[in-house]
């Protein structure tokens, strides 16, 4: 723990959290969209983050609405880790002309704000539905991917365990995948605590702008943005929702900076 207090206090943080999430999919105080006549009750032992203007409890809607961000983030970070370690490893390891396209092509998408691209996308394919704003900041997120993936095995194709695995005639596929995929864990790693905090975020500001998740789906973005026209009767479910996401975002941040740290060690 002294040895590397970022990585502990991150994971300790975003573990709490994540068992506060997981047990959100099983079990909530409260039916999250049941509604009641104790509408506007501050946070108490009762009603932990108070109610809303429908009397619904907040902490379970929090819950709730946190395994919907979660989801959307985890789908996020998985497409475009899966995008980008195939484009990114075929790239750095053949390099040649299609390396030159398509880092060029990922140059001009990631010159684009990603929430920006994300739109575009949305309008594309359909507001509203959680699988399509997966899909579309998966697709943002693959160029950054592809590049972090491109610049690691670019650093070791020249590696003698490459070279070595390339005298025995191990199949090309074996030595991308085996060989040295693993061996760059402590590039992707960093990557995609990262990746996973701007997914988090442009899922909040999607849902805010009411083109991300809608109802009945809930997600922390789809909260603040119902929490602002009623923030002068109950602040309390704007902050409680922005809480948990600094918090998340914050948490994972953390374990991002211990891993950088704790790989500059190893090195």
């Amino acid at each position: 723990m002294k040895k590397n207090p970022y990585l502990t206090a991150g994971c300790l943080l975003a573990g709490l959290l994540a068992a506060m999430i997981v047990l959100g999919f099983f079990w909530t105080p409260y039916d999250p969209t049941a509604m009641s006549a104790e509408k506007f009750l501050s946070p108490s032992l009762r009603h932990l983050m108070g109610t809303d203007n429908f009397g619904r409890d907040i902490f379970s809607r929090v819950m709730e609405g946190a395994g919907t961000t979660l989801l959307i983030a985890v789908a996020t970070v998985a497409i475009g880790l899966a995008g980008g370690i195939l484009i990114g490893a075929l790239t750095g390891y053949f390099g040649g002309l299609a390396d030159e396209i398509l880092m060029r092509l990922g140059d001009v998408l990631t010159a684009f704000p990603s929430i920006l691209l994300a739109l575009v996308i949305i309008s594309l394919v359909g507001p509203g539905k959680t699988y399509n704003v997966v899909l579309s900041l998966g697709l943002v997120f693959i160029p950054s991917f592809a590049r972090v993936t491109r610049t690691a095995y670019a650093a070791v194709r020249e590696a003698n365990y490459v070279k070595i695995a390339q005298l025995m005639g191990v199949p090309k596929a074996r030595i991308l995948l085996v060989h040295i995929l693993p061996n760059t864990a402590s590039t992707l790693l960093p990557a995609i605590t990262i990746g996973f905090n701007n997914a988090v975020l442009a899922e909040a500001s999607m849902s805010y702008l009411g083109i991300g998740v809608t109802p009945p789906d809930a997600s922390l973005g789809y909260m603040l943005s119902e929490a602002q026209g009623m923030f002068t009767r109950a602040p309390w479910y704007a902050l409680c929702t922005g809480l948990v996401i600094v918090l998340l975002v914050f948490g994972v941040g953390l374990i991002g900076e211990g891993l950088q740290r704790r790989s500059g060690e190893v090195i």
